[in-house]
């Protein structure tokens, strides 16, 4: 499975919303690069279109060719196509189980499905882009307990969206419908990544 694996906060710094919710991503030393800051010139419009995409895509933790195939995904399906994409990348496990708080990135969760500890409808699943629908369950097996929890006391103050039911006592979820883009916990103008890629 490719990754990117260098540096994260740089990351942050370059699309310049943080992609984590963590206090290296959110703290005042995610500033502009440079001694005195980058005094660059006006983006141009390809320029703007790049940088949302890159913000989206750093936000899920994606690399190119996968986030152009689900860009391809969401054109086909029925319906608006950006609120294809956004339910697309949602359901994805690794970013439900940052929904639920029991990750504090998106890096961590998807170690946790990658190591097979998540259980959805009863079977083990370890692919971290696996889709769940309305109606599945998810559980954890019982050696990752404890870490979670410590996750979550960790994320202390973490809101749950609407579209899941969680249940921090005995670890499970459920998946009760499916999330709309107000539920990105970020400003991301949809039409514009959809213009990049036509």
């Amino acid at each position: 499975m490719a990754r990117y694996t260098g540096p994260k906060v740089k990351l942050s710094r370059r699309v310049g919303v943080p992609i984590a919710d963590i206090p290296k991503h959110t703290g005042k030393e995610l500033q502009i690069p440079g001694m005195h800051g980058y005094r660059g010139r006006r983006n141009t419009e390809y320029g703007v279109r790049l940088i949302e995409k890159q913000k989206l895509r750093a936000h899920y933790g994606m690399l190119e060719k996968q986030f152009r195939r689900f860009m391809d995904i969401a054109k086909k399906s029925k319906g608006n196509t950006a609120n294809s994409m956004i339910t697309l990348l949602e359901t994805r496990l690794d970013n439900v189980l940052r929904r639920l708080g029991v990750g504090r990135t998106i890096w961590a969760t998807r170690q946790i499905v990658a190591h097979g500890h998540v259980i959805v409808n009863g079977r083990k699943t370890d692919i971290a882009s696996f889709q769940v629908k309305p109606g599945d369950t998810i559980t954890f097996k019982e050696g990752i307990h404890k870490v979670l929890r410590d996750n979550m006391e960790q994320n202390a103050g973490h809101n749950v969206p609407n579209w899941l039911e969680w249940n921090p006592a005995q670890l499970t979820a459920k998946i009760n419908a499916l999330p709309t883009p107000e539920d990105v916990p970020f400003e991301v103008n949809m039409n514009l990544i959809i213009e990049f890629y036509r």
